[in-house]
């Protein structure tokens, strides 16, 4: 796989760059537990090999549920590692059922994120939580591991992060008061599906409440201004970095979700945009920003680790960011996959895929591919072409329900019925990426 095949048409392209990438999760995942472990490579401060992520765990599975659709791997293998995983997640390390960031991928201890940190993290649960979902609902043929794995989203005490005030904390640990610098969620961020999910729990479910008197009552979560013709419905100025509007949607179907804040579908479309509005504008004049070379998000850096956006922009292109807006920008995403591929693979390019990030202007590369960029590459190659993932995760009644309490609305969100429960995955057409292929922003 790490060898560069060139002039690929772009169907072959794409899923060329899909396969290699799933391996990331195939070949390097934990051997023990079957989690996905953090990083391969780069600074990092931890034992790489045993460092095992919730999150990125959850963005995995999704991706390895592609690599069995898709024929790349057997579906008992798939299968064997999800049960796996799931009996690892029995034993491993939990906080009112919420799983830490990181977990020794052997032990199934928590380690801690930063200093005083080792108690649950309910945004990277919330992530794990939907990668589990997709797979009971991908492997029906199944149904004692779909039990174990609603047995473990009922364990989830969303609750327990609920401030007295109305805000869902990010980071808790039940023996201890918050911190005094304890963050809540807030504002427009990747964590939205904790306000899904948690308020389609039937077990400890969070009042709608919290989703709009505190998440969306933050400073920087509404926008409305317009940034190269372009008009950004929430987040901060130019948007942040891409993942924020990226993270929210691998699993959960933008197209036309609408609440009382915003059109998501053009959220997720816009967002992307403007990144690459920015990047064509190019105001510091990085070496390499152009049509086919654009991308902006959270990732390592020369200096260490940047959340990369129009306002932090240090001259470093992160791959993920404009692979993972296939669904939303497939027009804008083509030219930068091939040029990555064809004309920069013999430094980027390797045997999982393209590195972290990279910066022509510093002469940089990573040294190595972080789980939770790598997997949305794989993730949103497949949305564009099928909609799968988006099927299988906005199909679970855990979902449905949540969108309903909060007031969402969609043309596939069903109404509730006595079969509720055990609903079986919505429909979606193979044509997923319904975004007008528009001419880009900035032409």
């Amino acid at each position: 796989m790490d060898g560069l095949i060139r002039g690929l048409d772009d169907a072959a392209l794409r899923d060329r760059v899909s396969q290699a990438t799933v391996l990331y999760f195939l070949d390097w995942s934990h051997s023990v537990s079957g989690m996905a472990r953090e990083r391969s490579g780069g600074r990092h401060g931890y034992d790489i090999n045993e460092t095992v992520c919730t999150g990125g765990t959850g963005f995995g599975l999704l991706a390895q549920i592609v690599a069995v659709e898709r024929g790349w791997r057997p579906r008992q293998e798939i299968f064997d590692r999800v049960a796996r995983l799931t009996s690892f997640l029995e034993h491993a390390d939990s906080f009112d059922g919420v799983f830490p960031h990181f977990l020794h991928g052997t032990t199934g201890r928590v380690l801690p994120f930063a200093r005083g940190d080792d108690g649950g993290d309910v945004v990277e649960t919330a992530f794990l939580m939907l990668g589990l979902l997709a797979a009971a609902a991908y492997f029906r043929e199944e149904p004692e591991l779909g039990e174990r794995i609603q047995a473990l989203f009922d364990a989830v005490n969303w609750t327990a992060h609920l401030r007295a005030d109305g805000a869902i904390m990010w980071h808790h640990h039940p023996d201890r008061p918050w911190a005094e610098n304890a963050l809540p969620v807030r504002g427009w961020n990747e964590a939205l599906p904790v306000f899904i999910l948690g308020a389609g729990s039937r077990s400890h479910p969070i009042p709608a409440a919290s989703y709009h008197d505190s998440w969306a009552r933050a400073p920087a979560f509404r926008n409305g201004r317009t940034y190269g013709g372009v008009v950004l419905p929430l987040g901060p100025d130019w948007g942040g970095p891409l993942f924020l509007s990226q993270y929210p949607f691998l699993g959960i179907d933008p197209r036309g979700l609408r609440d009382a804040y915003a059109d998501y579908g053009m959220q997720a479309r816009n967002h992307a945009l403007i990144n690459r509005y920015h990047c064509l504008v190019n105001p510091q004049g990085w070496a390499g920003y152009g049509r086919d070379c654009w991308g902006l998000s959270a990732s390592d850096d020369p200096a260490d680790y940047v959340a990369h956006s129009p306002t932090e922009d240090t001259g470093v292109i992160t791959p993920t960011a404009a692979l993972s807006s296939f669904p939303f920008a497939p027009a804008e995403a083509m030219p930068v996959l091939r040029h990555l591929h064809d004309d920069l693979g013999s430094r980027i390019w390797g045997d999982a895929g393209f590195v972290d990030a990279f910066s022509l202007s510093h002469d940089w590369v990573a040294e190595g591919r972080l789980a939770i960029d790598q997997a949305p590459i794989v993730i949103g190659l497949e949305n564009h072409r099928s909609g799968l993932l988006w099927q299988l995760v906005s199909g679970r009644p855990e979902v449905q329900r949540g969108l309903r309490a909060l007031g969402f609305s969609a043309p596939w969100l069903h109404r509730p019925g006595p079969e509720d429960a055990d609903q079986a995955p919505i429909a979606v057409s193979a044509a997923a990426s319904i975004w007008a292929q528009a001419a880009p922003a900035g032409q």
